[in-house]
């Protein structure tokens, strides 16, 4: 298996985005504002899902204040008098999908390798990043309030259930722990899936305590500054869900209320706890500093902000705790009753933004779906792209007969509109008079049947198609280090820029073969230049996907314009426009 880095979303991809909608919304708009110049001026119910709010590390009134739930003086089963081991041992528990190393050493994970899924350099990928780990803690240990009894909970040496050194699912491991009054299990049930059982109990004395199973800090996955910027906070509330990015989760904060599911994620693989009872369930949201490289590239070491959750209930706790890839199929195979809903599984881990809407079916759906095409027509995702974006375009294909029928009729009166602009030159703007004129325009746009804005409708619709092709490539786990032709990562940029270069090939190209109604000849030159000067700026460090998309978009719409261009709509336009350049140039 060839090395190749995992692509990690850089924090200002999305920012490129929307930058390259702005530049492009100013190129198009402003040419039909020099067309029109004179024209008429025609969540959790407990929580509100908003930034958590930084607050400190400790336990929070409304902790202190609540009594535990209720529960017997005395916990059948529960060791009642001092057990601990004598010395440190592992476990490993494997099924089809992981292999997870337990020790006993507060009865936690040193390592959960997710078999189907390799890292940066080729080997299986481990989602315990042990250097963060040892520092902060490591996955299923205990987090308290309490940091002295938080240390004592996660090194304590506890008698596991089970002497074999391996153990295959499905399967119990328990582990039991008591001293001094402190009694502790956790018994952890294992299946066929990448859902693990988790059930806690721990109490002091009798008394419950509000310890909680916990994933500290990250992911495996998180190898530099990028891609722990990537990470989120996520929940699920009585089926409205949030994303919180780590600048807007403070560490050692606590969500109390009714919560179907609540974890951490990184830009292709998740930790999420799914409670038995989601009512009543306490969230500690974690966030600490580890030392990272500054890119996938540089070998500078910076700081970054590792998220990490704990959730349970005070005393005892029962729950799930999903740890695995971020793929649709997954998480639609996690069930979780208790969300109000129709979805009522994980897939909501997954993060299309604000145009879920497009994004989803684009990937998710039948026929149009790039997972239906890749698991239906060719199996390969480069292809499934190159296919989908064949029916995407092709569907499109009335709207661009629209805007060149727009741009013609704009063309057409332009004589007439130049006519009625000269009639009323010598009017100051202020003048009452120039209202005139701009009725007199709106008549003949009415008349002739000119939509000044026409020719942008287009646009408008292949803009959210763009931004949710983005969206929908950066959050599908399946592009991640997929192949096609000489990409190695259809996730990642293309390593030569070929892409990137036949993208800005194809719009300099397009823009020439294209009219442009009432575009003069000059601003048009330029533009042809711009346009595809500043897109390629921005798409050059963009994922290969998504670049073969738009590449592939601007060659069939060549082509498609070309063959307009023929017809006697086209000769028309371009007629009407080389007199106008004509004119221009004498």
């Amino acid at each position: 298996m060839p090395e190749y880095r995992s692509p990690q979303n850089e924090p200002g991809m999305d920012r490129n985005m929307l930058l390259i909608f702005v530049l492009i919304a100013v190129a198009v708009f402003g040419s039909q504002l020099l067309m029109k110049k004179y024209a008429p001026q025609n969540k959790s119910t407990a929580q509100p899902t908003q930034p958590i709010q930084s607050g400190a590390p400790s336990t929070p009134p409304a902790v202190q204040a609540q009594p535990g739930p209720a529960v017997p003086a005395k916990k059948s089963g529960l060791p009642t008098s001092t057990k601990q081991a004598d010395s440190e041992s592992q476990i490993v528990v494997e099924n089809d999908l992981y292999r997870i190393t337990f020790t006993n050493r507060g009865a936690q994970v040193k390592s959960w390798v997710l078999k189907k899924f390799q890292d940066d350099h080729g080997q299986p990928l481990d989602l315990v990043n042990n250097t963060n780990a040892a520092k902060y803690g490591y996955p299923l240990s205990l987090w308290t309030y309490d940091q002295a009894q938080r240390d004592k909970l996660n090194s304590a040496l506890y008698v596991p259930g089970s002497t074999a050194p391996t153990l295959s699912a499905p399967g119990d491991l328990t582990f039991d722990y008591s001293d001094s009054g402190l009694t502790v299990r956790k018994t952890f049930k294992f299946d066929n899936s990448y859902a693990v059982g988790v059930e806690t109990s721990v109490f002091s004395n009798d008394a419950p305590v509000w310890a909680f199973p916990a994933w500290p800090v990250g992911l495996g996955d998180q190898t530099n500054v990028p891609a722990y910027a990537a990470g989120q906070f996520e929940f699920q509330s009585n089926g409205n869900n949030d994303h919180l990015a780590s600048k807007k989760v403070a560490g050692g904060a606590t969500l109390t209320g009714t919560y179907n599911w609540a974890g951490v994620s990184s830009q292709y693989f998740a930790a999420a706890f799914i409670p038995d009872k989601p009512e009543d369930v306490r969230i500690v949201t974690l966030r600490n500093s580890v030392d990272a490289a500054a890119s996938a590239t540089s070998s500078e070491i910076k700081a970054a902000d590792a998220l990490g959750v704990a959730v349970g209930h005070p005393g005892e706790s029962r729950e799930r705790l999903f740890v695995g890839p971020k793929s649709l199929e997954v998480l639609e195979a996690v069930s979780v009753p208790t969300i109000v809903g129709a979805d009522k599984d994980l897939r909501a881990i997954v993060n299309f933004g604000s145009l879920g809407l497009i994004a989803r079916p684009l990937f998710a759906w039948p026929f149009i779906g790039l997972r239906w095409m890749h698991e239906h027509l060719i199996r390969n995702w480069g292809w499934a792209i190159v296919i989908q974006t064949l029916v995407i375009t092709i569907a499109l294909l009335p709207l661009r007969f629209y805007q060149m029928k727009s741009a013609l009729k704009m063309q057409r009166v332009q004589p007439q509109m130049k006519a009625i602009q000269e009639k009323y030159k010598k009017y100051s703007m202020g003048d009452p008079r120039k209202q005139e004129m701009q009725k007199e325009i709106g008549a003949l746009y009415k008349r002739e049947g000119v939509n000044p804005v026409g020719g942008c409708l287009p646009l408008l619709v292949q803009l959210p198609f763009l931004w949710a092709y983005y969206r929908m490539l950066g959050a599908a786990i399946d592009l991640r280090q997929a192949h096609w032709l000489w990409i190695h990562d259809l996730s990642a940029r293309d390593p030569i820029f070929l892409l990137p270069a036949l993208m800005v090939v194809s719009m300099f190209l397009m823009q020439r073969i294209s009219p442009q109604a009432g575009m003069d000849p000059a601003q048009q030159r330029m533009m042809n230049i711009m346009m595809p000067a500043m897109m390629g700026f921005i798409f050059f460090n963009l994922p290969a996907g998504l670049n073969l998309y738009y590449a592939e978009s601007n060659l069939i719409s060549m082509a498609q314009q070309w063959v307009m261009n023929k017809t006697e709509l086209g000769r028309e336009m371009r007629e009407i426009a080389a007199k106008r350049a004509r004119k221009k140039d004498k």
